[in-house]
């Protein structure tokens, strides 16, 4: 997508799913924890075979949150959708009464007339020329108001139609979230069940974990002296070392808490660039450039599905939001197969 969109909105509604989304964090954790074992995972495993597993599992994890967060953006727009749909069927459906109104009236003053055959009140009529002047400016009057009679109601049909469309589509969507929520909680489980396999390993097999992962830092690491592309990518990399720390917790974006698109969206609508909502489609939310030629600020999206985004920070780190457990954080730019690099 080569346009902006305006920036993303941080009023109540957003809050409110923010909310939603940590009580849901919560009561999976909560359900994880009533598992004995973690599923797939065998007491015997290998620190090498448990990375592997948990990796996995990572992954899992962020396209079921990239697969809810680009559903509820798709509810978002149906229901701006409807709401339009419902508005425009409204002011129809008052336009329809006004003219009914207006053919009432008239339909009345030609009973109180007396309802005279046309030709006879010609005869009557002491100014013949008149008389047909009027008669023919009310035969004008007619035709057109049936017409648009006519033409609103089809409009209001259509209107229906669509409000009776769009409606269905919302229904589809909203089961869907529902599909893809608990899917989530189902890879939470697995992934607080990971979590339980290596605490219980011990501590340098936890180490030997540690250092074969996304190892990140909390700390500001070497970014060189390479420029922001641009003031608004210059303003999106403060917003995002301002966050640096704060926890990752399913469909937020922010600012007390993100997902990996979550933070890329929030760092940039501070610059006042609406970027999408998903990863995928921020992907494609600028110019692409090759990973030789990234400039602080750039989007680097990671997989061939792009499940995964961060910011070039420059010398080799992005910062991110890694997977649930780990906080906003600077990790090499290497440290998964990039996609794509995207200039905002």
């Amino acid at each position: 997508m080569g346009s902006h969109r305006r920036p993303a909105d941080s009023g109540p509604d957003r809050g409110a799913r923010g909310t939603r989304v940590t009580v849901l964090s919560v009561a999976a954790a909560t359900a994880a924890a009533a598992f004995t074992a973690p599923a797939g995972a065998a007491p015997h495993d290998t620190p090498a075979e448990t990375k592997a597993k948990v990796d996995r599992l990572f992954e899992q994890a962020e396209k079921a949150t990239e697969s809810y967060n680009k559903a509820d953006e798709r509810a978002d727009t149906l229901r701006e959708q409807v709401r339009l749909a419902t508005d425009s069927v409204a002011r129809g459906q008052e336009r329809i009464n006004t003219m009914r109104g207006a053919l009432g009236s008239l339909a009345g003053a030609q009973y109180r007339s007396g309802g005279i055959d046309p030709s006879l009140s010609l005869l009557l009529s002491s100014d013949p020329d008149g008389y047909l002047d009027k008669v023919a400016t009310l035969d004008r009057i007619g035709a057109r108001q049936a017409g648009e009679l006519t033409d609103l109601r089809k409009a209001q049909r259509r209107l229906s139609q669509e409000r009776a469309e769009a409606g269905h589509k919302l229904a589809e969507l909203e089961k869907s979230r529902t599909a893809v929520a608990r899917h989530k909680r189902s890879v939470e489980h697995k992934l607080a069940a990971a979590r339980r396999l290596l605490n219980s390993l011990p501590s340098q097999d936890r180490e030997a974990y540690d250092r074969a992962s996304r190892s990140g830092r909390g700390g500001l690491p070497d970014l060189g002296s390479a420029a922001p592309s641009s003031p608004r990518a210059a303003a999106a990399i403060a917003a995002a070392r301002s966050v640096v720390g704060r926890p990752y917790v399913w469909g937020a974006n922010g600012p007390s808490a993100f997902d990996c698109s979550g933070l890329t969206q929030w760092s940039y609508a501070q610059a006042g660039v609406g970027l999408p909502r998903t990863s995928q489609a921020q992907r494609y939310a600028g110019r692409q450039v090759p990973l030789s030629q990234a400039r602080p600020g750039d989007l680097v999206a990671y997989r061939d599905d792009a499940s995964h985004i961060g910011m070039y920070m420059g010398n080799g780190q992005v910062v991110h939001a890694p997977y649930p457990g780990a906080p906003v954080r600077y990790d090499p730019v290497g440290m998964m197969p990039v996609s794509s690099v995207t200039r905002i």
